[in-house]
């Protein structure tokens, strides 16, 4: 089972995708790609969130990567980024990475079996840090809900769920969908 979790920042992803790792170690765990790039890239920018989508795709693909992982963040969250960097008029990047990255994403979520979307909301109780770009936050989370309904990006194959509630209601959650079939 290749299983993404997603959601902009702040959502409650790295703890997840810990406590899933926790309570299954036969799974890799793939973190987020930020942590991979070079530091000096600190500011949101189309060419950070490329190079983390480029990163993120490549780690995906089967000769590279076990059968049993889940990784913090996929191409699908930097497209959203992308689209969030457009939508709060920051740094939009061109048409041509638009498209490029879209590509990428398509081609590489055909080798997820599972993306858990982990979406904003009052009720869930994960606040921001101080430091946070909240517009930029907000952003990445519409435009990532409105790709996962896109089939050209997610495909047949790749089934889509999106989990809320608390820790542990989440982390059961996952488990159901991705170990019971549910």
């Amino acid at each position: 089972m290749r299983i993404v979790v997603s959601g902009t920042h702040a959502s409650g992803k790295s703890t997840l995708v810990s406590d899933f790792a926790r309570r299954h170690p036969d799974f890799t765990v793939l973190p987020d790609p930020f942590e991979l790039i070079d530091e000096s890239w600190d500011a949101p920018s189309a060419a950070s969130f490329a190079a983390q989508l480029r990163l993120s795709a490549v780690r995906l693909d089967p000769r590279e990567a076990p059968d049993e992982l889940i990784a913090e963040r996929g191409p699908l969250d930097f497209l959203a980024y992308l689209a969030a960097l457009e939508a709060t008029s920051v740094d939009a990047g061109s048409r041509e990475l638009w498209e490029r990255s879209v590509r990428v994403t398509a081609e590489a979520l055909a080798n997820v079996d599972l993306i858990v979307v982990l979406p904003l909301n009052a009720v869930d109780g994960i606040a921001a840090g101080a430091d946070e770009d909240e517009a930029l936050r907000g952003a990445m989370n519409d435009a990532l809900l409105d790709l996962i309904d896109d089939p050209d990006l997610v495909g047949d194959s790749t089934q889509v769920v999106e989990i809320t509630g608390d820790r542990m209601q989440r982390l059961a959650r996952l488990e159901a969908v991705s170990l019971g079939g549910a």
